[in-house]
This record gives C-alpha cells, structure tokens and sequence, in this order.
C-alpha cells in the first residue's frame, strides 16, 4: 500500500533513541508531522531538529508515558497543530535482566509499568479521536520475546506479552470502526538495549533494516508482523514446544546478559 507520508500525522512515544528515534527520523525524512515524546528532553530535541533538516515536521513532548494526563495533553497539542492523530507508534520500552534468583518487585514493576500501563496510556490518549473520526491506526511495538518467558527477562517477557494481548484484544473490539491494529514483533536489533550484551544474538539485525521493515509493515497495516523470519520462526516453534523440553532448553540459554 502506497502512503502519502506528507499528509500523516504521527505519535511516536520513545522518540529518543533506539527504534523509536529510527523510526521518526526515516518518517521525517518521507514528509510526516511528527509528535514525538520521550523523557530525555535533551535527546529528544535532537531528533526533532534531524526532522525538520530531513524536510519532516516535528513537536517534542519531554515527558514519561506513565502519565496518562501528560500523554492526553500531547496528543491534544498535536491535533491543535495538526488537526488531527493518524498514526500512533506505541515505541517507549526498557529491558532490564530479571533473573529469578534476584528477583527485585519495584523492578519488576518499573519495567511493566513503562512497557505495558504506557502503552495503555497512549492507547487512550488518541484512540477516542480517532474512533469519532473513523480513521487511525494503533501500533505497538512488541517483541518476539512475548511468544514464551525468556530466561532471566520475566520482567521484560511478561510485559510485551501483555502488550500483545492488549492490542489483539484491541483489534477484536475495533473491527468495523475505521482504527487499524498492527502488533510488531521484532527481534534482536542492534540499538542501545542490545549494545551490551556479551552473549552472541540470534540473527541481530542492523537498526536501519529493522526501521524500512517497520514501515513497510505500518504501510500495509497487518494484524500483527514478526521479523527477521529466522528468528520469528524458531520462536514459534518454542512455543509449542513442551514446557519440559523448553525447561531444559531455556535453563541453558541466556540473551539477556
């Protein structure tokens, strides 16, 4: 599906680093009007000024999607500016290693509270608008590691598992409404969750690839879009694989460190 990018207005939470700066820098670059919200208000302000070079239109939100109301208030902004929400990237995530044997619950929280109660948030923030238009597209930004719980990433696994239902749940109540539902499923990207990993991950992709694969998802709007194939593949298996011999298998494996 061809997209006028010119004519898209986009919500991109995690805007300052990562898949989320990627994404709103290669958007930029095709013409888009961008909202872009992040807590690093310095790294923020720098993606947006790469925008505007690239010939994109950029608003920066400083802020913390743990805050409903900060998250209704950006999104208020850019439809005062720009009339109205296209597209929303549900991007902002951390990844930290959880194993059992330390586990912490105020880490635990933290992590399912910005990846998860976030996205929650910023569903809520543009969907009402784009339903009394009958128009929009909800995105998240899920991971491959929301198929089965990942060894030591309980944390990170439980909270794009949740992600994933949310949205599918989503996409079942909004069928007939006009507001298209894409989970994105990726896996190992180089970016700076990934950069200190000392084990060796699977079919790591280059950050610039991973991005034009995002986008030519959004563009054709599937229900969901697991990439590289390798990896979704192998994932898939595991999670039809019996819990014992997925014991056995996980115990001995780790990307997480």
């Amino acid at each position: 599906m061809k997209v006028d990018w010119t004519k898209q207005v986009v919500f991109i939470t995690g805007a300052s680093s990562g898949i989320g700066r990627a994404l709103a820098l290669e958007l930029g670059r095709r013409g888009a009007s961008l909202g872009l919200l992040a807590r690093r208000a310095e790294e923020l302000l720098k993606v947006a000024e790469e925008v505007e070079s690239a010939g994109g239109r950029a608003l920066t939100f400083p802020s913390d999607v743990r805050n409903a109301g900060h998250l209704e208030a950006a999104a208020a902004r850019i439809r005062e500016r720009w009339g109205r929400i296209d597209l929303l990237v549900a991007n902002s995530g951390v990844g930290v290693i959880t194993p059992a044997s330390t586990l912490r619950a105020d880490e635990v929280a933290n992590v399912i509270s910005i990846n998860t109660i976030g996205v929650v948030n910023s569903v809520a923030a543009v969907l009402p608008d784009m339903l009394a238009c009958r128009s929009g597209h909800l995105v998240a930004i899920s991971s491959l590691a929301a198929y089965r719980g990942m060894p030591k990433s309980a944390a990170y696994s439980a909270s794009k598992a949740a992600v994933s239902t949310f949205f599918e749940s989503l996409r079942v109540d909004l069928r007939g409404t006009g507001v298209d539902v894409t989970i994105i499923h990726p896996g190992f990207i180089k970016t700076p969750m990934t950069a200190e990993r000392k084990g060796k991950l699977l079919f790591l992709m280059e950050l610039d690839d991973a991005t034009r694969r995002i986008v030519r998802a959004i563009e054709r709007r599937p229900r969901t879009y697991a990439f590289p194939w390798q990896l979704a593949g192998l994932v898939r298996l595991l999670k039809f694989m019996p819990n014992a011999l997925y014991d056995r298998i996980g115990a001995n494996k780790s990307f997480r460190e």
